[in-house]
């Protein structure tokens, strides 16, 4: 196992909780400060040469460093851009950035609660349970449901389904990672392991039994922080410590205690380790493509999907990005083309658009097409070893995006609090107890301000 994974798991969720802006040029650019006023509730603004303006806003510059434009974004955008208004050519689409996320946050968020702001924006760090009461969002499922354009059989309706807020879908991912877990299927071929019901008192007995029995020690996982395993936890429980719509915390729980106190457990009695070792257990939380899966037999040479201890609901799914539709906006029926087109086969199977598609064609078209190359022989591991994939394993992983149900939104604010301070804990400066109050204590000043 690598550290490296741990800052995956961070880079994951640093990008799910990115933010946007709004402006009136024409086209990807810097905008330092939002135009939130640039926008009319009562006539549609248009450009000089006639055509209907609707802004799309995000955060971030157009330098290298950031996500957005990483690895061929930026041009992922521009082909957005410029496909879209050779399908709609009555539409000018304006891409803007804005570079600093605390000042979009506070901006975008004065000039949507007064009725003004982008058109589309990206939702991800803002207050959506705020906007979903106050009914600022475009309800998403009307939109699919009348959408003529769409082939909604083709829909990922499991993970729409779980994005939903009070019943409905009010924001739009461009596509989504699963957080996957997996075992040495060698090792465990004669051990039962029920996964839909084990529990970590399983997982530990499994390890203390399977880890002796080799020619090397084997850890449950191995190189792996005991903080980046109990943040992992505490973001698949997250609801049960943090309301954001009540603005309440319960970390200073005893269950959240408990959780800590778990945690450290398996690293004193050796079940997990910090250190390099080998592993009878993998975990990844940045899987964002089919091919990603692969990764899994540069770990194992057999590897065994499961669910991870004590999770329900397949999968865990997070999202790169997600992107809400003003309800007031005057051109509020453009703006839903947008997204429409964004759920389009031409979009979704663009190089550059990062996550799992939300078409099942263009999932089962990338997985088919590894699997057509494992069989011919021509697929290589980054060592260069070819993988011996079964058909059966094929079929495991088209049934694990399609059953992916699991979904938690941690804000990154507390994501950030919860990473600075438990390290005091699981070295030893202080108690379980001092750490959740102190978390406890910054968690509700945030949620609060």
């Amino acid at each position: 196992m690598k550290k490296g994974l741990y800052m995956i798991f961070i880079g994951i969720l640093a990008i799910s909780m990115t933010a946007c802006s709004t402006g009136d040029n024409k086209g990807l650019s810097n905008t330092k400060e939002p135009a939130s006023d640039a926008l009319s509730n009562t006539k549609k603004p248009v450009s000089k040469d006639g055509k209907t303006v609707v802004t799309l806003a995000m955060p971030g510059s157009l330098e290298p460093s950031n996500y957005f434009v990483q690895s061929g974004e930026y041009g992922f955008f521009q082909t957005v851009e410029k496909k879209f208004e050779e399908k709609y050519p009555e539409i000018d689409l304006a891409f803007q950035f804005t570079e600093d996320n605390a000042k979009y946050k506070t901006t975008t968020n004065t000039a949507l609660l007064s009725g003004k702001g982008p058109d589309i924006f990206e939702i991800s760090s803002l207050p959506i349970e705020d906007y979903v009461s106050k009914k600022l969002l475009l309800n998403m499922d009307e939109a699919i449901e009348q959408d003529k354009t769409l082939n909604k059989s083709d829909l990922q309706t499991n993970i729409l389904d779980v994005l939903k807020r009070s019943g409905s879908l009010y924001a739009m991912p461009l596509g989504f990672n699963l957080r996957v877990f997996a075992g040495d299927g060698d090792i465990l071929k004669n051990t039962n392991v029920d996964d839909k019901k084990w529990t970590w008192k399983d997982f530990e007995n499994m390890v203390k039994k399977l880890g002796e029995g080799g020619k090397e020690r084997r850890y449950g996982l191995a190189f792996y922080p005991a903080e980046s395993v109990f943040i992992d936890l505490f973001v698949g429980r997250y609801s049960e410590f943090v309301d954001s719509s009540t603005k309440t915390a319960k970390i200073d729980s005893p269950v959240f205690v408990g959780l800590m106190n778990q945690v450290k457990k398996m690293y004193d009695d050796k079940i997990m380790t910090g250190d390099e070792g080998a592993s009878i257990f993998y975990s990844s939380n940045g899987i964002s493509k089919p091919e990603g899966l692969m990764s899994l037999y540069e770990i194992f040479a057999n590897p065994k999907l499961l669910q991870q201890p004590e999770q329900t609901g397949g999968a865990r799914v997070s999202s790169s990005a997600q992107f809400a539709v003003q309800v007031n906006s005057p051109v509020k029926e453009e703006a839903w083309k947008v997204i429409a087109f964004l759920l389009s086969d031409e979009v979704q199977a663009l190089p550059g658009r990062t996550g799992f598609s939300l078409l099942k064609s263009v999932n089962e078209k990338q997985l088919n097409e590894i699997q057509k190359q494992v069989k011919s022989g021509t697929y290589k591991l980054s060592s260069g070893k070819v993988p011996k994939v079964s058909d059966e394993q094929f079929t495991q992983f088209k049934q694990m995006i399609d059953t992916a149900r699991s979904y938690q939104s941690p804000d990154m604010e507390v994501y950030a609090i919860l990473n600075a301070e438990v390290s005091s804990f699981f070295n030893g400066q202080k108690s379980a107890e001092e750490v959740a109050k102190l978390i406890q204590n910054k968690v509700t000043t945030f949620l609060n301000e």
